[in-house]
């Protein structure tokens, strides 16, 4: 073996490596674009309004859909708001996750057919600037999602209104 076949392998082996960790950073950038397409409130516009309400402005995803970074029980999640679900719906394993403790099962009508979930409450649930507290909700082990339903039993305790693709949450008074 020569010097030379020597040192075109140590380049072909360069140029692989380089392309690699080229594929690699446009995953990366991708990624990031793409889940600030599906969520883009990470950090949702917060404020306080003239009656000293607090209030958070969600935009809209690429889907149509409301998505943001919330707590439960001080413990970060990503809501899904849904207008449509009577309760906070929050899949098995983030439930277990949280820690939270059922109190008996009922059957629910969802878009995939009935399903029995199990009751639950939560002491404090936050968006922004928004705290809501004794909200009721069930464990749906039928979930196999990231994101928790925010249902009526959280959106009926705050004011909500939809200018364009925008969605301001305001505190009741």
């Amino acid at each position: 073996m020569n010097e030379n076949d020597s040192t075109n392998k140590i380049g072909k082996i360069f140029v692989w490596l380089a392309w690699i960790v080229a594929l690699a950073l446009l995953m990366y950038f991708f990624q990031d674009v793409l889940d600030k397409q599906y969520n883009p409130n990470n950090q949702p516009q917060l404020g306080i309004n003239r009656s000293g309400q607090a209030e958070v402005v969600l935009k809209q995803n690429k889907q149509g859909h409301y998505v943001t970074l919330g707590t439960i029980n001080e413990l970060p999640v990503t809501f899904l708001l849904d207008t449509g679900a009577t309760q906070v719906s929050i899949p098995a394993h983030i439930a277990d996750e949280l820690q939270l403790q059922s109190f008996g099962s009922y059957p629910v009508q969802t878009a995939n057919g009935t399903v029995t979930v199990y009751r639950t409450e939560l002491d404090q649930l936050s968006i922004g600037n928004i705290f809501l507290y004794n909200v009721a909700a069930h464990i749906n082990p039928a979930m196999k999602s990231d994101e928790i339903l925010l249902g009526m039993s959280a959106l009926k305790k705050v004011e909500f209104s939809q200018t364009g693709k925008q969605l301001t949450l305001r505190e009741h008074p």
